[in-house]
This record gives C-alpha cells, sequence and structure tokens, in this order.
C-alpha cells in the first residue's frame, strides 16, 4: 500500500470510529426520549382518556396506541440513523486537517529525502576524490574547495527551496539565464557519471531567460540527468541541450538505455512510479519521487515536462518552461 494509501485509511478509520462513538450517543439519548413518550401515550391512549371534543356535536376520537407505537419507533430509528450520518460527516471534516498534515509531513521526507539523496553522493565523491589526493600526496586544489563549497551551498538552497514549497511559496521569481544554470547542474553530476562509465554532454547557446528560481530549475535538471545516468549503459552518453523556440525554453535530456518498458511514459511523472528494470541492469533502486517533483516543480510555473519518445535505443524527456523577457 502506498504511503498516501495509508495515511488515508487511517484517516477514514479515525472517522468511522469517532462517528461511532457519536451515533452510539445519540442513539441513547433518542431511545430514551423514545421510551418517555411511549409510555407517556400508552397512558394516555385508553380508551376512558377520549379526547374532549372542542365543541359540542362533534364526533368522539380515539387515538389508537398500536398506530403510536409503530409512528414512534420509527421516528426513533430514523432520528438514529440520521444522527449516526451526520456524526459521521461532521467527524470526517473534524479529522481531515489531521490526515492533510500527515500526508503533507509524509510527502515533504519523501522529497528532502528523495532531493538530497543525489548532491549527498556527488559530495561524497568529491571527498572520496580529495581523500585519494591526500593519501598520495596530491594535496587539495583550490579546485576542489570552490566545487565542495558550491556542493554544500547547493545543499542549502535545496533545502530552503523545499520548505518554501512546503509552506506554499515557491521562492522568488526573478528572471534567470537559464543556460548557466543547467550547464552547472549537468556539470556537477559528471563525477557520478563516471563512476558509471557514462558522459554527460551538454549544448547551451545563447539566452534563455525564464521566470523561475534557480534552485528550483536546477533541481529540475538535477532529477532528469540523474534519471538519465542510473538508466544509461556504461560506455553511454547522456545528452543536456538547452533551446529557445518561440515563447519557450526547452530543455531536453536524453539516454541510450533500453527504454521505458512496463509502464505507460505518461505514468513515469506519478508518485511512487517504476519502470521494468531490464535484464542484468544493477542500477540504484529508485523510489518514484524524482520525475513527479519535476512535474510539480514546471507545473507551479507555468510550464510541462514529457516524455518525448522513448525505444530501444534510448529516451528523450523534454521539459519546456515559458520564456520570460529578458531582465
Amino acid at each position: 500500500m502506498h504511503p498516501d494509501d495509508r495515511d488515508a485509511h487511517d484517516t477514514r478509520r479515525a472517522a468511522l470510529s469517532i462517528g461511532w462513538q457519536i451515533m452510539l450517543a445519540s442513539a441513547v439519548l433518542v431511545l430514551g426520549i423514545v421510551v418517555i413518550a411511549i409510555v407517556f401515550v400508552l397512558h394516555q391512549a385508553l380508551p376512558r382518556e377520549q379526547l374532549e371534543a372542542t365543541r359540542a356535536g362533534s364526533s368522539h376520537i380515539y387515538v389508537d396506541s398500536n398506530d403510536i407505537l409503530q409512528a414512534l419507533i420509527l421516528l426513533g430509528l430514523g432520528a438514529v440513523v440520521f444522527a449516526g450520518v451526520v456524526s459521521w460527516i461532521i467527524a470526517r471534516r473534524a479529522v481531515q486537517p489531521l490526515g492533510d498534515a500527515l500526508r503533507l509531513q509524509r510527502q515533504f521526507v519523501a522529497d528532502a529525502s528523495h532531493e538530497l539523496r543525489t548532491p549527498l553522493a556527488v559530495l561524497d565523491a568529491r571527498l572520496q576524490v580529495v581523500q585519494r589526493r591526500q593519501q598520495n600526496g596530491t594535496g587539495v586544489t583550490p579546485e576542489a574547495l570552490n566545487e565542495l563549497r558550491a556542493d554544500t551551498r547547493a545543499l542549502i538552497d535545496i533545502v530552503g527551496d523545499l520548505l518554501l514549497a512546503a509552506g506554499g511559496d515557491g521562492g522568488p521569481t526573478e528572471v534567470i539565464d537559464a543556460g548557466p544554470v543547467v550547464a552547472e547542474a549537468a556539470s556537477s553530476l559528471a563525477i557520478l557519471a563516471q563512476d558509471r562509465g557514462v558522459v554527460v554532454t551538454t549544448a547551451v547557446d545563447g539566452r534563455h531567460p525564464v521566470a523561475i528560481p534557480a534552485t528550483s530549475l536546477r533541481r529540475s535538471v538535477v532529477a532528469l540527468v540523474d534519471n538519465a545516468i542510473a538508466h544509461s549503459p556504461a560506455g553511454g552518453t547522456v545528452t543536456v541541450a538547452l533551446q529557445l523556440e518561440g515563447g519557450r525554453v526547452a530543455l531536453t535530456v536524453a539516454d541510450e538505455g533500453p527504454g521505458i518498458t512496463g509502464i505507460e511514459p505518461d505514468r513515469v511523472f506519478d508518485r511512487f512510479a517504476h519502470t521494468e528494470p531490464a535484464a542484468g541492469d544493477t542500477r540504484r533502486p529508485g523510489f518514484g519521487i524524482g520525475l513527479a517533483l519535476v512535474r510539480e516543480l514546471a507545473s507551479r510555473q507555468g510550464g510541462s515536462v514529457r516524455v518525448a519518445s522513448t525505444s530501444e535505443q534510448g529516451t528523450v524527456f523534454r521539459l519546456e518552461l515559458p520564456a520570460a523577457a529578458p531582465a
């Protein structure tokens, strides 16, 4: 069962439990009133207790105790059912904020864990390089320190962007040039690609103005490129290209993997969706979150992401964002 389904199930169980308790209390109250009413009517409905005529010459009217009993029983049952339904509805509304809070909490933890996973892997790989250089007596170069500083800054920015998104704020949307952000994000993953024997190439020419937080764009690029690296065979190439097409900035990420199998291409953007691994595939397992986050980030900025093509020769993802007027 998916985490979101478990949260919904727990919420429904809580609502049902509260509803039953309220209905039981209401039933006791209603039945008590009905019993008192029945006793009173039975006492008043005997033949000797005929209703007095309000005017002379009018006929006598007798109260049929059986009809009264049936009416009261039906009225009582109806009251119990009505009270139960109303109580259940009220209970569901009462626990809905709790269910939403649980869902948001679980989603934030899952998103944060996934978003920090790749940058931490990059940071660990760079630290291993620095450690090997130290052991070889080469020493730490200023360039290596700058890379480590950039990695830690990226981690801080990702956490800040996640917190802003969790609070319903997409962050600042000043116009930026997408080119340097895309190039830097793709370059940062080269060290992970190298470990898998994969080459990452970028083709970014000219300016590509977009109104999106730089951290959000970087997160999208990292997710797409990391996904492409994970699905590329050893010796394969991941190609990252950025183009300005009319009023849209289009980012394409192509790999040379086996293509999407076992699932409809459009469904790879659903949370917790998984493709069927190819035979002998040794790539690290995914959790079906990265591409879903890309779609959420793109939608928040008025863009879109889709599978442009997929086959045995590879898969191409296409992220489109509205082009903005140059700053």
